[in-house]
């Protein structure tokens, strides 16, 4: 066979699978149907999500809830050790971060925390079980695909800039442990394939997500996007996926071939920056991806992510040497961090961009889930620290995490709920739950709760059963001026 019709034969399957992909995903004989007549439309405060995701599970009382001090000297009681970094002040008087996160806690004045987030109990703790529940709202498994928030915010409001693709994830790879499992969340599902994430793994090399791939010119690009186009007609490959979902194809790669040509491409080429500027959100790939996150928000993004990146044992995925590495997470995000936010508002765009930090879970040295939960200890932590590897959260704890959030209509300087100062380190006050932050976010989006389709004769709701609230007390003015909020710094 010659190599012209290999690469056909490859195209052709590959084109298979993604409908055989979409048609597990919506049988041919269900259908998607429109919200049904009673949602509203509801006024907005925001037209932009990006979502900051520190992914592996960041633990509250070393980063934004920090609690008493213990430094490290061998012999120490692990139940002693609840914070191993000591207190800074942030510019809102009465809010402490932990040390490292000074940046960050100067620009508090223009956000908001939540520091009563209370993860789902899922079982046997799994990163990936709960970070798809975090991003979607459903627990898994599903009987259907269940969309990301970003697939959602998409179908629901379009895209801001015809040709940028209205949600964009940075910073993931699927390359590593759990690439499947991560690949779940990371879809539109049932809403169709033109809703799903633009992926750019490594956002340094954004501008090569939208160029023809390296030694391809863009006349051979075309014939090839021509003979897919050709391969995705109903007649040439007989009854693989619904109509529905093949046209939703079909629009995603017409989406795709549109950026390719256009010049909104620039967007992506980071080398355009000033260099003093590239330098300051320059700590790694997630620092770059904040840079382009920002640029990505200013010239018309719906739904942005950013991930820390999840791979087991690595990032914020802390089972041992945990103050070390956490020492090297805060310098990761603390600097670009708050330099999108004085960007965002210095340029006039945090007003209606909502900016989201969250992770999907907190750490313990001690408990493993919550108070009275029995989940397996995944690690073993001794009663006596001997050794500076045992310094820091370890065990995954459920019960109590902070989210942060700028912009987008949010009070400023406002802290919400509150969290125990002894162990368990809880949330005692105003607990928060999943589908009250995805109802937030909708909410500022102007997206009503009741929103929803039927999939399969049954009503699917952007969160399950649409009984999710928002969280109202997080927008609107504070009573308090910025100067009564704000300390000198």
């Amino acid at each position: 066979m010659d190599s012209q019709n290999s690469r056909r034969d490859f195209i052709k399957k590959m084109s298979a699978a993604s409908l055989s992909a979409a048609a597990t995903t919506i049988p041919v004989t269900s259908f998607l149907s429109s919200c049904s007549p009673e949602v509203q439309k509801i006024a907005s405060s925001a037209d932009t999500v990006i979502l900051l995701w520190m992914a592996g599970g960041m633990a509250h009382t070393e980063t934004f809830d920090p609690k008493a001090y213990v430094p490290y000297e061998k012999g120490v009681e692990s139940k002693r050790v609840l914070s191993t970094f000591p207190k800074a002040p942030t510019v809102v008087d009465g809010l402490d971060f932990s040390e490292g996160l000074q940046s960050i806690g100067n620009v508090m004045d223009k956000g908001a925390i939540i520091r009563s987030y209370k993860s789902a109990d899922l079982g046997h703790i799994l990163h990936t079980r709960h970070q798809y529940h975090w991003h979607t709202c459903y627990e898994p498994p599903q009987s259907v695909q269940a969309p990301h928030i970003g697939a959602w915010i998409a179908k629901e409001l379009g895209p801001s800039n015809p040709v940028v693709p209205p949600f964009i994830a940075m910073g993931q790879r699927f390359t590593m442990g759990e690439s499947e499992e991560l690949k779940a969340f990371h879809s539109a599902g049932f809403l169709g394939a033109e809703y799903g994430p633009f992926l750019i793994p490594d956002p340094s090399s954004g501008l090569d997500s939208v160029r023809p791939p390296k030694g391809m010119s863009l006349k051979r690009f075309e014939a090839r996007y021509k003979l897919y186009k050709e391969l995705t007609d109903k007649s040439k490959i007989m009854e693989q996926g619904s109509d529905y979902q093949r046209e939703s194809l079909m629009r995603s790669m017409e989406q795709s071939y549109r950026l390719l040509n256009s010049p909104e491409a620039k967007i992506f080429d980071l080398s355009e920056e000033p260099k003093e500027v590239y330098d300051t959100y320059n700590t790694g790939r997630f620092g770059l991806g904040c840079l382009l996150a920002k640029r990505l928000a200013m010239n018309g993004g719906r739904f942005i992510s950013v991930s820390t990146e999840y791979e087991p044992f690595l990032g914020w995925d802390t089972h041992e040497n945990g103050h070390t590495r956490l020492k090297k997470m805060k310098a990761l995000i603390d600097r670009p961090i708050a330099q999108l936010i004085k960007d965002l508002d210095e340029t006039g765009h945090l007003d209606r961009t909502l900016v989201i930090l969250a992770s999907e879970f907190s750490r313990d040295a001690i408990m493993e889930g919550r108070p009275g939960e029995l989940v397996k200890n995944q690690v073993n932590q001794p009663d006596v620290i001997e050794h500076e590897k045992h310094y820091g959260m370890h065990r995954h704890f459920t019960d109590g995490s902070s989210i942060l959030m700028w912009g987008g209509g949010v009070k400023k300087g406002l802290v919400y709920g509150k969290t125990a100062d002894e162990r368990p380190c809880a949330s005692i006050e105003k607990p928060v739950v999943i589908d009250q932050v995805h109802q937030s976010i909708y909410h500022a989006l102007g997206i009503d709760s009741q929103t929803h389709y039927e999939i399969e004769s049954r009503p699917f709701y952007t969160t399950p059963d649409g009984k999710g609230e928002p969280i109202l007390d997080l927008f609107g003015k504070t009573p308090n001026t910025k100067e009564q909020i704000t300390k000198n710094v």
